[in-house]
C-alpha cells in the first residue's frame, strides 16, 4: 500500500457534486488520493467533521493603495490571518489606478506589499482612467504578468468610467483575453438623488439606501450587459444586491451571453434597516450597493439555488469605526455621502453563509462548496484551487457543522475594529485550515508565516473566451479607437 505524507482520516468530504466519507492523502502540498484506509506518515483525525475545499474569496480589498499615499487599514498579514481563521485559503484582491496616472507603478508597489501574504493570492487590475497609454500599452503588460481580470466602476467620483471609457476597457480585455468585473450603479442618478436628499436635510446613514435604490443598480447592470454584448466580452457583475438585478443577468445568460453574477454575505444577513440606528451607529452597515430588505434576501437565495448567482465573495472593504481614519474620517456628524462605504468580512464569509444557507435549508452542502470555492476558482482561472480532487492543491477546511458560535470581532482576527455581525448567533465553524498540505490554523490559532503565500499567475483559459457572436460580425475591438 502506498505511503503518503499526510492523511486526513475519517472526515466527510464535501465537493461541488458529492458528500462522501473518505480519507484524503496529501503529498507535495497536493491531494494525491481519495479513498478508504489510506496510510501516511502523519495523520489528521477528522472524525465527525466536514472536510470542505479551502475558501476562495475573489473580491476583497486588502492593503489597497490610497490616493495621496498609504493603504487600507487591513494589511496583508492581518488580512491573511483573518482569512485563515475563517477558512479562506486563496484571495483575489485589487491593484488600483488613480485618475491621471498609469497602472504599472501602483501594481509594482502592490506586488511588493503582497509579498507578506500568508494566503495564496492574485489581483484584479482596477481601471479608473482609460487613457490611450493604459488601454493599448499597459493593460497588455499587466495581463501578460498573469493578472487576467480588470475591474471597472460605473459610479464613484474617483473611479467612475463613462460608457465610452467602459467600452475601451471591454475591447482591451477582449484583445488580451481578460475577464472584466463591474460595479454596477448609475453614477449620475446617485449624484442627482444624493443632492436632493442633502437639500432636504436628510443626511443620516440610513439615507445611504435612499440615495441608491435597486433600480439604479438594475439600470447599470442592464447597460453593462448591453455594452459587453456589443463588444462580445465576458463580464462578471460584482455584489448583486437584489433579485431584480439577478433577473437582468438571468435574461442575458438565457441569450447565451457570458455574464456571471456574484453576491456577498451582507445581502443575506443585513438590511437597509440596519443603517437606521441612533447617531452614527448606522455607518457600520453602509456598503454599496446598499443592503435591501427581507424580501430581497429570500429572492437572492432563489437566485443562488437557480445558479444565476454562482459566486459569493466577502467584498471585504474595512473601515474601522472608532478611529479617525475609518468611518469617521470626515467627522462623526458627516452626511451619508461623506462616510466611507464598505463592511469587513474576510473571516465571517464562510460561517455566515453556512449558518444562513446550509443550516437554514436555503442551500445544500454541495452548493455551499460551489459558491464559496469551486465556482470562483473556475471563473478566475485558479485551476489548482477550489476543489477536492487528486492533483489539486491541498487547500482544505475541517468544519464543525454543529458548533454554535456568537460572532465577536475578536474571533475574526482582523485589523478592523468592528464587525457588523457582532453578537449574531450562528451554527458551523472552522476547526482547522490547511493550505497546500500545511495546517495553518488550528482552533482559532493561526501559525502561517508572513510571506508564505504564493502569487497565482493566471494564463488563458476557455471559460472567459468570447462567444464569437458580434453584431453584424464586426469586431470593433480590433481597432485602436
Amino acid at each position: 500500500m502506498t505511503q503518503y505524507h499526510t492523511v486526513i482520516a475519517g472526515g466527510t468530504i464535501v465537493t461541488g457534486t458529492d458528500v462522501i466519507r473518505a480519507d484524503i492523502a496529501i503529498t507535495g502540498g497536493q491531494i494525491a488520493a481519495i479513498g478508504q484506509n489510506l496510510k501516511g506518515e502523519h495523520r489528521i483525525a477528522a472524525d465527525g467533521l466536514l472536510v470542505l475545499p479551502g475558501g476562495v474569496d475573489t473580491h476583497c480589498h486588502i492593503e489597497q493603495l490610497q490616493e495621496g499615499g498609504g493603504a487600507d487599514e487591513e494589511g496583508w498579514v492581518t488580512g491573511s490571518t483573518s482569512c485563515l481563521a475563517g477558512g479562506t485559503t486563496s484571495v483575489v484582491t485589487f491593484s488600483t489606478q488613480f485618475k491621471g496616472g498609469g497602472i504599472l507603478g501602483p501594481l509594482a508597489e502592490y506586488q511588493r506589499r503582497a509579498s507578506q501574504a500568508m494566503v495564496d493570492y492574485s489581483f484584479h487590475q482596477i481601471i479608473a482612467d482609460a487613457s490611450d497609454d493604459v488601454i493599448f500599452r499597459e493593460i497588455p503588460q499587466v495581463v501578460a504578468q498573469g493578472i487576467r481580470s480588470l475591474k471597472v466602476f460605473l459610479t464613484y467620483d474617483a473611479l467612475n468610467l463613462d460608457d465610452r471609457a467602459f467600452l475601451r476597457v471591454l475591447a482591451a480585455a477582449r484583445r488580451t483575453g481578460a475577464l472584466v468585473t463591474v460595479h454596477c450603479e448609475n453614477y449620475e442618478a446617485i449624484n442627482w438623488r444624493t443632492k436632493a436628499l442633502l437639500a432636504a436635510g436628510l443626511t443620516a446613514p440610513k439615507y445611504h439606501a435612499w440615495s441608491r435604490p435597486s433600480m439604479i443598480e438594475r439600470e447599470a447592470t442592464h447597460r453593462a450587459i448591453a455594452l459587453a454584448e456589443l463588444v462580445d466580452q465576458p463580464i462578471q457583475v460584482f455584489h448583486v444586491s437584489c433579485p431584480e438585478v439577478a433577473e437582468e443577468i438571468a435574461r442575458a445568460q438565457a441569450r447565451g451571453l457570458k455574464v456571471w453574477a456574484e453576491t456577498c454575505p451582507q445581502y443575506f444577513a443585513l438590511t437597509a434597516d440596519d443603517m437606521d440606528r441612533p447617531g452614527f451607529e448606522g455607518a457600520k452597515f453602509m456598503c454599496s450597493p446598499s443592503p435591501r430588505d427581507a424580501a430581497a434576501q429570500q429572492g437572492m437565495w432563489r437566485m443562488v439555488r437557480a445558479g444565476t448567482i454562482d459566486v459569493v465573495s466577502s467584498d471585504h472593504s474595512g473601515w474601522s469605526y472608532d478611529t479617525p481614519v475609518g468611518k469617521r474620517v470626515n467627522g462623526s456628524d458627516a452626511s451619508f455621502r461623506d462616510i466611507p462605504n464598505g463592511v469587513p468580512g474576510l473571516a465571517s464569509r464562510l460561517p455566515l453563509l453556512f449558518s444562513e444557507g446550509v443550516v437554514k435549508g436555503q442551500i445544500d452542502l454541495c452548493q455551499f462548496a460551489h459558491i464559496t470555492a469551486t465556482n470562483p476558482a473556475r471563473l478566475f482561472g485558479l485551476h489548482s484551487k477550489g476543489s477536492i480532487a487528486p492533483g489539486k492543491d491541498a487547500d482544505l477546511v475541517l468544519w464543525d457543522a454543529t458548533k454554535q458560535v456568537t460572532i465577536t470581532n475578536a474571533l475574526l482576527q482582523q485589523a478592523i475594529d468592528y464587525t457588523p455581525y457582532e453578537g449574531m448567533q450562528i451554527t458551523g465553524w472552522p476547526v482547522a485550515t490547511i493550505r497546500r498540505g500545511e495546517v495553518v490554523m488550528q482552533d482559532g490559532r493561526v501559525t502561517a508565516q508572513p510571506g508564505s503565500g504564493r502569487f497565482l499567475a493566471r494564463g488563458p483559459y476557455d471559460m472567459i473566451r468570447p462567444t464569437g457572436q458580434l453584431p453584424f460580425g464586426f469586431d470593433a475591438s480590433a481597432f485602436e479607437v
